[in-house]
């Protein structure tokens, strides 16, 4: 079977548009993936960031990434809405523990994908967002066929358009980095649950 290309699906989506911006809410797992993904995004899109990562642990941890992700908002060149939610660890709790023994990109992360996804899914149909995507495919240690194949379902599920991407394509990984570095953002050495660290 020919492995999917999420770049030319996601740059063949934007031809689509024909020059129009719709909204999209950008579910951003942190600030320092997000910040090559808005740059790429804020041509074609009108972004609303949303931080929703209740895998995130402890809760300092959490609010220090909060934190980081609202600064690069501010920082960057023009205007990315955050849309606020509360911290939510008690959604990913109810899975996590018995999964804890599952290896990095399993079966725990799956559900912690579409814990995530479903959330932006629901919030972009409540909101009246045209679209929805995640910056979870911009790092190298995601598989981005689960990232979209999730984001996919949950689309279907909420009725709301799901913006198929595969981040890390075309530098995307370095140029996070890169910006990262630029804005001095701090880059946290695992993904947020307590099992990856």
């Amino acid at each position: 079977m020919e492995k999917r290309n999420y770049q030319l699906e996601m740059e063949a989506e934007i031809a689509r548009l024909d020059g129009r911006r719709p909204s999209l809410l950008l579910h951003s797992c942190c600030g320092p993936c997000s910040s090559a993904v808005l740059e790429r995004l804020a041509e074609h899109f009108r972004v609303t960031v949303l931080y929703y990562n209740p895998n995130i642990e402890p809760e300092e941890e959490y609010l220090h990434r909060l934190s980081e992700q609202k600064r690069l908002l501010s920082l960057l060149p023009g205007d990315f809405p955050l849309l606020p939610c509360d911290y939510d660890h008690e959604s990913f709790a109810v899975f996590a523990p018995a999964l804890a023994d599952v290896p990095e990109g399993g079966e725990r992360c799956l559900a912690c994908f579409a814990l995530r996804l479903n959330r932006t899914a629901e919030l972009a149909k409540q909101h009246g967002f045209e679209y929805f995507t995640t910056t979870l495919s911009v790092s190298p240690h995601k598989n981005a066929d689960n990232v979209n194949r999730i984001g996919a379902e949950a689309g279907e599920r909420h009725g709301v358009r799901y913006l198929f991407a595969d981040f890390k394509k075309k530098n995307g990984y370095l140029r996070s980095l890169q910006l990262s570095k630029e804005y001095g953002l701090y880059r946290q050495d695992y993904c947020g649950c307590l099992y990856s660290r």
